[in-house]
């Protein structure tokens, strides 16, 4: 799957999107994280594995805790492929 896929189908799911909303306020750990959500915790390593392999967050490591950030490179590539696509539709809607 090419990273422009792995990216869309990380933030189809709800809790994915809040998720990348939260650490926009700046890297978080995985506890901090899990405390905003009513799932276990292999339900939220699994949102975490997504989004790490869409290349949309970061994880380093601290000992026992791991913390999480955007990767803003990436959400940036997604955001430009998705303007491009709305100019090119409002393009079409002009011709």
């Amino acid at each position: 799957m090419n990273a422009t896929n792995s990216a869309f189908k990380a933030i189809a799911d709800p809790a994915r999107r809040e998720i990348l909303r939260l650490l926009r306020g700046g890297e978080m750990t995985a506890g901090e994280l899990a405390q905003q959500f009513d799932m276990s915790k292999p339900t939220m390593s699994h949102h975490f594995a997504v989004l790490a392999e869409a290349d949309l967050i970061t994880r380093r490591r601290e000992g026992q805790t791991i913390w999480y950030g955007l990767n803003t490179t990436v959400l940036q590539d997604v955001l430009a492929w998705m303007m491009d696509l709305a100019g090119d539709q409002a393009q079409g809607r002009n011709k």
